[in-house]
C-alpha cells in the first residue's frame, strides 16, 4: 500500500510538473519529429483554440502558409522586405510593440495600405506571464492600441503574440476576453540577433526542410539575413507547392 501511494504521488508530481511547463510560464516551443511533418508545440491545436489561440493551420493537406514578422525597433530594412512582399503579392502580418508603432509612422501606413496586418506585441515587450492583473494586462495591449489610431484612424487588427512566446492559460483568457487571437508560429530559426546573423545557407538550411503545410512562419524584420534571403525563400516555397494567406484566413479555418 505504502508503495502504491509512493508511485501515485510520483505520477501526480509529473502531471503537475508536466502542466506548469505547458501552461506556465514556459518559452513557446516545438518539436518537429522529421523534416516536413508538422511540429507539436507545448499545447495542442485543439487545445489552444479554446482560448482562440493559434500556431499552425488546422487542414494537414493543406499547402498553405502564414508569413508573420515580430519586430521592437527598425534598422532601415523593412521597406526592402516590403518591396519583396509586394512583388510576390504575399500578405504578412507584423507584430509590433507600441514604441515601433509610435516612431514608425510611414512604415505602418505604407504596411496598412499594401494590405498587410499590423498586430499587437505588447507596448513595452515584458513577460507576460508574469502579470497576473487584467488592468495591467490590458493596458499592454491599449497603449498600442492607441498608437495605431493615432496613426492610421481605426481600430488594430485583434491579433496579439507574447514576447519571446511567453504564456500562461490566465495569458490566453486575458487576451481572448479582450476579443484578441493569440498567434504563436510553427516554424522559425535564430533570426533575432543582430550582430549574430545566420549565413544564407544557414538559414536555409532551417527554414525549408521544416516546412509544412498549414505553417505560420516566424521572422524578425531586424533581420539582415531575412532581408537578403526573402526574394529566394518566397520564390522557393511557391516552387515547392505553397501559397499565402493572412492570419485571418488562419482563424477561420480553425483546427
Amino acid at each position: 500500500m505504502r508503495k502504491f501511494l509512493i508511485i501515485t504521488s510520483l505520477i501526480t508530481f509529473i502531471l503537475v510538473c508536466s502542466n506548469f511547463v505547458a501552461y506556465g510560464g514556459e518559452n513557446w516551443g516545438l518539436h518537429f519529429p522529421k523534416n516536413g511533418d508538422r511540429p507539436t508545440g507545448p499545447a495542442t491545436a485543439e487545445h489552444l483554440k479554446k482560448f482562440d489561440a493559434y500556431f499552425i493551420g488546422g487542414d494537414a493537406d493543406d499547402k498553405v502558409l502564414y508569413l508573420t514578422f515580430d519586430a521592437g525597433y527598425e534598422v532601415d530594412l523593412t521597406n526592402g522586405i516590403l518591396d519583396t512582399l509586394k512583388k510576390h503579392e504575399v500578405p504578412a502580418a507584423f507584430f509590433l510593440v507600441g514604441t515601433y508603432i509610435r516612431d514608425q509612422s510611414d512604415l505602418i501606413k505604407r504596411m496598412v495600405a499594401e494590405g498587410h496586418i499590423v498586430a499587437n506585441h505588447t507596448m513595452t515587450h515584458p513577460d507576460m506571464s508574469k502579470i497576473d492583473s487584467k488592468e495591467a494586462f490590458q493596458k499592454e495591449l491599449n497603449q498600442v492600441e492607441e498608437h495605431y489610431r493615432a496613426i492610421i484612424g481605426q481600430e488594430i487588427p485583434k491579433f496579439y503574440r507574447p514576447p519571446r512566446g511567453i504564456y500562461s492559460e490566465t495569458n490566453l483568457k486575458m487576451a481572448q476576453e479582450l476579443g484578441y487571437k493569440t498567434i504563436f508560429w510553427s516554424s522559425a530559426y535564430k533570426d533575432w540577433e543582430e550582430n549574430n546573423q545566420p549565413t544564407k545557407e544557414e538559414a536555409f538550411s532551417k527554414l525549408i526542410p521544416r516546412t509544412h503545410p498549414g505553417a505560420v512562419i516566424l521572422l524578425h524584420n531586424t533581420s539582415k539575413t531575412n532581408a537578403t534571403i526573402l526574394d529566394e525563400l518566397l520564390t522557393k516555397y511557391k516552387e515547392m507547392g505553397y501559397r499565402f494567406e493572412d492570419l485571418n484566413h488562419l482563424v477561420v479555418q480553425g483546427i
